[in-house]
């Protein structure tokens, strides 16, 4: 035993931190054909449906390159099924706990605020990359070498900053929400039309100089186009690559900074 007032937990609670985090993730494997398959299906269905009947033997033009529509759409797949996940995950831990009366579990712990919020949004990613790698293997036996990524550690990048964006949203709405109802609400008007409005099933250098403005101001944007890039090689936008990393990274920080400010207040939480 230690001695009178020397703590016996310093710095990090790993201990508690790693419980935290695999009790998420053993949530969402509990169910995994709702929360890993039914996604990864869905996805791929999108891919058979737009390829066959909208654009199968087409083309896209990506800047100076001409990209087969398939090959084009698949990176943008993946990662809006990355997305969707994450979101869903992190969306729903706090929100259950305050339906069911089991937010005292969240909260009682010995676990500091950073701990809590390291541990949420790290089980959001981790589902978000299990899916991800789920749709990847279906692209790969669909399309076969154009599923290759050209650039992987970009897309990689892109998926952890994307999927680290909307596991921030997530536990923001599971903060402010007070029913299921309220995160269904934040998915159909919020996340679905930013994710299908942000170049996943077209290039935006297609669109007028008025919709490719309003194009670029879409956060999830940036996200789809650098994890195409990752994949292709090529981006549409006229912002480089790394510039697109830069403004996903500070709108995390942002969405970092008020979801620990709202936890350490225990706005909707504590009362």
């Amino acid at each position: 035993m230690p001695a009178p007032g020397v703590p016996v937990i310093r710095n990090v609670n790993w201990g508690g931190l790693k419980t935290l985090y695999v009790k998420e993730v053993r949530r969402f494997f509990k169910v995994q054909l709702q929360t890993i398959w039914a996604p990864a299906m869905s996805q791929l269905l999108l891919m058979v449906v737009f390829t066959t009947a909208l654009g199968g033997r087409g083309s896209v033009a990506v800047g100076s390159a001409t990209i087969p529509f398939a090959a084009f759409i698949a990176p943008g797949l993946i990662v809006m099924g990355m997305l969707n996940n994450a979101f869903a995950n992190s969306s729903f831990s706090l929100l259950v706990g305050k339906i069911q009366g089991t937010i005292v579990d969240y909260l009682m712990p010995p676990l500091s605020t950073a701990e809590l919020l390291a541990a949420l949004v790290g089980g959001a990613m981790t589902r978000a990359f299990c899916v991800g790698f789920t749709v990847w293997l279906a692209m790969l036996l669909f399309l076969g070498s154009a599923a290759i990524p050209a650039n992987p550690m970009v897309a990689i990048l892109f998926g952890l900053l994307g999927s680290a964006l909307l596991a921030f949203l997530g536990v923001l709405t599971s903060i402010w929400g007070e029913k299921f109802d309220h995160a269904a609400a934040v998915t159909n008007f919020v996340i679905a039309p930013l994710t299908l409005l942000s170049g996943t099933f077209y290039s935006v250098d297609r669109l007028a100089p008025a919709f490719q403005a309003v194009s670029h101001a879409n956060p999830f944007f940036y996200v789809i186009s650098g994890f195409r890039y990752g994949f292709l090689g090529v981006s549409d936008g006229y912002l480089p690559v790394w510039a697109g990393a830069l403004i996903v990274l500070a709108l995390n920080i942002v969405l970092g900074l008020v979801c620990y400010r709202l936890l350490k207040s225990g706005w909707k939480l504590k009362n």
